[in-house]
Protein backbone atom coordinates (compact mmCIF):
# COMPACT_ATOMS: atom_id res chain seq x y z
CA UNK A 1 0.00 0.00 0.00
CA UNK A 2 0.64 3.46 -0.51
CA UNK A 3 2.05 6.16 1.95
CA UNK A 4 0.33 8.89 2.37
CA UNK A 5 2.38 11.76 0.55
CA UNK A 6 1.93 9.45 -2.50
CA UNK A 7 -1.96 9.73 -2.01
CA UNK A 8 -2.95 12.30 -4.62
CA UNK A 9 -6.91 13.76 -4.30
CA UNK A 10 -8.47 12.74 -7.01
CA UNK A 11 -6.79 9.65 -7.73
CA UNK A 12 -9.05 7.19 -8.53
CA UNK A 13 -8.98 3.33 -8.08
CA UNK A 14 -10.96 0.19 -9.56
CA UNK A 15 -10.87 -2.77 -7.27
CA UNK A 16 -13.42 -5.67 -8.82
CA UNK A 17 -16.92 -6.37 -9.25
CA UNK A 18 -19.10 -8.94 -8.07
CA UNK A 19 -22.10 -10.38 -10.23
CA UNK A 20 -25.21 -11.18 -7.71
CA UNK A 21 -27.19 -14.54 -7.72
CA UNK A 22 -30.17 -15.49 -6.27
CA UNK A 23 -28.39 -18.22 -4.09
CA UNK A 24 -25.84 -15.62 -2.59
CA UNK A 25 -28.84 -13.17 -2.11
CA UNK A 26 -30.83 -15.91 0.13
CA UNK A 27 -27.66 -17.32 1.75
CA UNK A 28 -26.19 -13.72 2.84
CA UNK A 29 -30.35 -12.50 3.70
CA UNK A 30 -30.80 -15.96 5.43
CA UNK A 31 -28.33 -15.04 7.85
CA UNK A 32 -27.65 -11.26 8.25
CA UNK A 33 -31.03 -9.92 6.69
CA UNK A 34 -34.10 -12.03 6.58
CA UNK A 35 -36.64 -9.55 4.75
CA UNK A 36 -39.25 -10.96 2.39
CA UNK A 37 -37.72 -9.52 -0.40
CA UNK A 38 -34.02 -10.60 0.02
CA UNK A 39 -35.40 -14.34 0.71
CA UNK A 40 -38.48 -14.94 -1.88
CA UNK A 41 -38.44 -13.77 -5.58
CA UNK A 42 -42.02 -13.68 -5.65
CA UNK A 43 -42.04 -11.12 -2.62
CA UNK A 44 -39.25 -9.53 -3.94
CA UNK A 45 -41.47 -8.85 -7.35
CA UNK A 46 -44.50 -7.60 -5.04
CA UNK A 47 -42.25 -4.97 -3.71
CA UNK A 48 -40.60 -2.05 -4.48
CA UNK A 49 -38.04 -3.45 -5.53
CA UNK A 50 -39.66 -5.24 -8.69
CA UNK A 51 -37.26 -8.56 -7.76
CA UNK A 52 -35.46 -10.70 -5.63
CA UNK A 53 -33.41 -7.55 -4.53
CA UNK A 54 -29.73 -8.36 -2.80
CA UNK A 55 -29.79 -6.83 0.89
CA UNK A 56 -27.77 -3.26 1.05
CA UNK A 57 -25.43 -4.91 3.88
CA UNK A 58 -24.69 -7.61 1.26
CA UNK A 59 -23.49 -5.29 -1.17
CA UNK A 60 -21.23 -3.53 1.30
CA UNK A 61 -19.98 -6.41 2.78
CA UNK A 62 -19.03 -7.62 -1.16
CA UNK A 63 -17.31 -4.23 -1.39
CA UNK A 64 -15.31 -4.29 1.66
CA UNK A 65 -14.23 -8.16 0.63
CA UNK A 66 -12.75 -6.93 -3.11
CA UNK A 67 -11.38 -3.42 -0.93
CA UNK A 68 -9.30 -5.30 1.15
CA UNK A 69 -8.03 -8.28 -1.45
CA UNK A 70 -6.98 -5.62 -3.85
CA UNK A 71 -5.01 -4.01 -1.16
CA UNK A 72 -3.48 -7.19 -0.17
CA UNK A 73 -2.47 -7.85 -4.46
CA UNK A 74 -0.90 -4.29 -4.24
CA UNK A 75 0.77 -4.59 -1.30
CA UNK A 76 2.11 -7.98 -2.58
CA UNK A 77 3.32 -6.37 -5.91
CA UNK A 78 4.94 -3.39 -4.20
CA UNK A 79 6.86 -5.82 -1.82
CA UNK A 80 8.03 -8.16 -4.76
CA UNK A 81 9.10 -5.11 -6.32
CA UNK A 82 11.34 -4.41 -3.08
CA UNK A 83 9.28 -1.01 -2.33
CA UNK A 84 8.85 -0.07 1.89
CA UNK A 85 5.16 -0.68 2.09
CA UNK A 86 2.97 1.07 3.99
CA UNK A 87 0.97 -0.91 6.89
CA UNK A 88 -2.32 1.13 6.64
CA UNK A 89 -4.32 1.58 10.22
CA UNK A 90 -7.72 1.11 11.13
CA UNK A 91 -10.80 3.09 9.81
CA UNK A 92 -12.20 5.71 12.13
CA UNK A 93 -15.73 5.20 10.40
CA UNK A 94 -17.63 6.00 7.99
CA UNK A 95 -19.92 8.75 6.62
CA UNK A 96 -22.86 9.23 3.97
CA UNK A 97 -23.61 5.52 3.47
CA UNK A 98 -26.25 5.51 0.14
CA UNK A 99 -28.08 2.53 -1.13
CA UNK A 100 -29.23 4.29 -4.33
CA UNK A 101 -30.88 1.50 -6.52
CA UNK A 102 -31.75 -1.72 -5.95
CA UNK A 103 -29.38 -5.06 -6.80
CA UNK A 104 -31.40 -7.44 -8.55
CA UNK A 105 -30.51 -11.56 -9.29
CA UNK A 106 -27.52 -11.41 -12.16
CA UNK A 107 -26.47 -7.48 -11.53
CA UNK A 108 -23.01 -7.31 -11.59
CA UNK A 109 -21.42 -4.21 -9.45
CA UNK A 110 -18.42 -3.12 -10.06
CA UNK A 111 -16.73 -1.63 -7.46
CA UNK A 112 -13.71 1.98 -7.53
CA UNK A 113 -13.13 4.57 -4.91
CA UNK A 114 -11.48 8.40 -5.56
CA UNK A 115 -9.89 10.21 -3.27
CA UNK A 116 -11.59 13.13 -1.35
CA UNK A 117 -9.72 14.52 0.99
CA UNK A 118 -6.32 14.22 3.06
CA UNK A 119 -4.87 15.63 6.10
CA UNK A 120 -2.24 15.27 8.89
CA UNK A 121 -4.02 14.26 12.05
CA UNK A 122 -2.86 16.68 14.57
CA UNK A 123 -2.78 14.38 17.46
CA UNK A 124 -0.60 11.97 15.22
CA UNK A 125 1.53 13.21 13.14
CA UNK A 126 3.04 10.27 11.81
CA UNK A 127 -0.24 9.26 10.21
CA UNK A 128 -2.53 11.15 7.64
CA UNK A 129 -6.48 10.99 7.58
CA UNK A 130 -7.65 9.70 4.29
CA UNK A 131 -11.39 10.25 2.94
CA UNK A 132 -12.35 8.12 -0.42
CA UNK A 133 -16.18 8.17 -1.99
CA UNK A 134 -16.44 4.46 -2.47
CA UNK A 135 -18.74 3.10 -5.26
CA UNK A 136 -20.64 0.31 -6.72
CA UNK A 137 -21.80 0.72 -10.10
CA UNK A 138 -23.84 -2.07 -11.99
CA UNK A 139 -23.47 -3.01 -16.02
CA UNK A 140 -25.96 -0.85 -16.88
CA UNK A 141 -23.28 2.24 -15.78
CA UNK A 142 -25.50 3.11 -12.39
CA UNK A 143 -24.61 4.19 -9.11
CA UNK A 144 -26.06 1.66 -6.87
CA UNK A 145 -24.00 2.20 -3.47
CA UNK A 146 -21.85 4.64 -2.67
CA UNK A 147 -20.01 5.96 0.93
CA UNK A 148 -17.07 8.11 2.31
CA UNK A 149 -14.47 6.21 3.99
CA UNK A 150 -11.98 7.63 6.31
CA UNK A 151 -8.47 5.93 6.83
CA UNK A 152 -5.58 6.63 8.75
CA UNK A 153 -2.95 6.08 6.21
CA UNK A 154 1.32 6.36 7.70
CA UNK A 155 3.27 8.89 6.68
CA UNK A 156 6.79 8.23 5.31
CA UNK A 157 8.24 11.37 6.86
CA UNK A 158 6.52 11.94 9.50
CA UNK A 159 9.00 15.21 10.77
Amino acid sequence: MRFFEDIEIGARREFGSFTFTAEDIKRFAAQFDPQRFHLDEEEGRKSLFGGLAASGWHVAAVCMKLLVADGKRLTAEAAARGEKVAVWGPSPGFRELRWIRPVLVGDTVSFSNQVETKRTSEKRPEWGILQARNTGTNQRGEVVFSFLATAFVPRRNAG
